[in-house]
């Protein structure tokens, strides 16, 4: 990943290798080597990890993971959308989108090199130009040509793609719509973990209720940012869990009728200009099997409907 910032007053004076883990929402050992790589600049020079950072100056971060070469390999996933500069896949749970420690193995990018002879390489991140958690489904944009990723990603920094999701979560809904906004950083406590944070990253979130049963909601979900984990921890942290996310707040067990045995997060809706025709595109993904299986063992809705896709 590539990011632009500047030292926000939160981390006036740390480290350099502190100041870019937190923004870049990475472990501190990952934001050292890529300091010591030369992907971090500070006013246009580069630092060392133990450089102290002030508030104001400019960060140039580059994040790139290292990995083996990743090995053509026969990976689920549908296409709900495709032109010559982009495909819209429709990802699966259980599926890891880019290969890193302890996935190399098994991933979306493996499959598009399996699938697609057009396949862009790990300098354009195999053209995928966004990420979605392993155990969320949903769509996904790939670009087909180095200038379409590079047309998607800036589209994608200027917040000009919308991403729309669906969930269902834990407990009662206070109002028929509402914003979260709240800034996100890795938890010091817990390095694979996301938190809300002072002097983390801008994030917002917009939801409307769809649809209510007793203890249960479904929410229509809109990103205003795409921070790791933001859903559910924006979701989590206002005591709404996503239902099967353990990890930000979700106490059920397997029993419970809504609980699909993985986090209940589906990104249903992608809209964007497609740069090979210059218009904009909408496509929707219909909600998986195991998301479908849980609604209907909640069964009719005390409030509102289950939207039709």
């Amino acid at each position: 990943m590539t990011d632009e910032t500047r030292v926000p007053a939160e981390l006036d004076n740390q480290r350099a290798d502190l100041v870019v883990a937190r923004l870049a929402e990475v472990s501190r050992a990952v934001a050292k080597k890529a300091i010591e790589a030369g992907g971090v600049t500070v006013d246009g020079a580069t630092c060392d990890p133990a450089t102290r950072l002030h508030t104001g100056q400019a960060l140039t971060i580059e994040i790139v993971e290292v990995v083996n070469e990743v090995v053509p390999e026969a990976v689920e996933f549908g296409v709900r959308y495709e032109s010559p500069a982009v495909r819209v896949i429709d990802k699966p749970p259980g599926v890891v989108v880019h290969p890193g420690a302890g996935n190399a193995t098994g991933t979306l990018a493996a499959g598009l090199l399996e699938r697609f002879d057009d396949t862009l390489g790990d300098e354009h991140r195999w053209g995928l130009v966004h990420r979605l958690d392993k155990d969320t489904s949903g769509l996904l944009l790939v670009a087909r040509t180095p200038e379409a990723h590079e047309a998607l990603t800036d589209a994608m920094r200027k917040r000009e793609v919308r991403r729309s999701y669906l969930s269902v979560v834990a407990g009662t809904v206070p109002s028929a719509t509402g914003t979260i906004e709240a800034p996100l950083g890795r938890d010091p406590n817990a390095p694979t973990r996301i938190a809300v944070q002072t002097g983390g990253r801008h994030a917002v979130t917009h939801y409307a209720r769809a649809a209510e049963w007793p203890g249960f909601a479904l929410l229509d979900i809109e990103l205003e940012t795409g921070r790791t984990h933001q859903i559910r921890v924006h979701l989590g942290a206002i005591d709404l869990p996503v239902v099967g996310d353990g990890a930000y707040g979700d106490v059920s067990d397997s029993a419970n009728p809504a609980n699909p045995g993985r986090v209940w997060l589906h990104a249903y809706r992608l809209g964007f200009v497609d740069p090979s025709i210059g218009e904009e595109v909408t496509v929707l993904a219909p909600l998986p099997d195991d998301l479908v299986a849980s609604l209907e063992r909640l069964g009719k809705p005390a409030v509102g409907t289950v939207p039709t896709i």
